[in-house]
């Protein structure tokens, strides 16, 4: 089973970059995308509907802003537009489909970097998380988190992580959340299962040469239940061409779905 997350920042602007061209030859089983930017209404064009896929969409109530896709080639048996709390669903956030056991999310967590109201949501965000996280890992369901998470766990993450530890997206209680998620939350790190190495990154700025010199932070997941985590035979970030300032990050899971 073949996964790809990406925050396109922009799904229109990805589909002139050429994501769309190069999507098709993955063969992936599920793919999905955060920011789009867009309204379903603007996104009538059969390229935002790839052959082969049931494609789902959930916008934020802004224009323009936020909002995540999922395609699925299995039909799901369930589609949830949202989490079910009012002001995490109005940014378009979240994007989850159910296939027998199986559910996968697409989901987009928010940055601080703006402005402290922003940076105070995101808090509110973590703490919400932290019940629901736990659960979904006690539920006899598996369960992969695909997405942006704005935060960088480790030292590893991040280039300049001497330099960040007061920057949101890198705070010591954001990492420190990070730390419940992977430890007494029952959460598996799906791209360490299978990639321990550094300078692996999913995310550059755009400011000065970031990309050129591999200046970068990796803030996208796929975060899945144990039974999960002990499936990923292969990961990859793909760089060969730029769709985003993020890279798509595809994992590869040696799993069957099951009803």
């Amino acid at each position: 089973m073949r996964i790809i997350s990406l925050n396109a920042n922009g799904i229109r602007a990805a589909a002139r970059k050429g994501f769309f061209e190069w999507l098709p030859k993955q063969a992936a089983d599920f793919v999905c995308i955060q920011e789009t930017k867009a309204q379903i209404h603007q996104l009538e064009d059969e390229i935002f509907h790839p052959a082969g896929y049931h494609c789902y969409y959930h916008d934020a109530e802004k224009k323009g802003y936020s909002g995540v896709a999922l395609y699925a080639r299995h039909a799901p048996d369930q589609v949830h537009h949202g989490i079910g709390w009012a002001p995490f669903d109005q940014e378009g956030r979240w994007l989850q489909v159910d296939v027998g056991r199986l559910s996968v999310v697409s989901l987009y967590l928010p940055s601080g970097t703006s402005k402290q109201e922003r940076q105070d949501f995101k808090v509110a965000c973590m703490d919400y998380f932290t019940e629901k996280l736990q659960s979904m890992a006690a539920a006899p369901r598996d369960y992969v988190i695909c997405g942006d998470w704005n935060i960088a766990h480790k030292e590893i993450d991040l280039k300049n992580w001497k330099a960040n530890q007061k920057n949101s997206g890198f705070l010591p209680e954001e990492r420190a959340w990070m730390d419940q998620v992977f430890g007494p939350l029952g959460w598996v790190d799906a791209f360490r299962q299978a990639d321990p190495n550094p300078d692996r990154y999913t995310w550059w700025s755009n400011r000065g040469r970031a990309w050129d010199n591999n200046v970068g932070w990796r803030i996208d997941y796929h975060v899945v239940t144990q039974a999960l985590g002990v499936t990923v035979r292969a990961a990859d970030i793909y760089t060969d061409h730029r769709f985003s300032d993020h890279a798509p990050l595809t994992i590869d899971y040696d799993y069957t779905l099951k009803p």
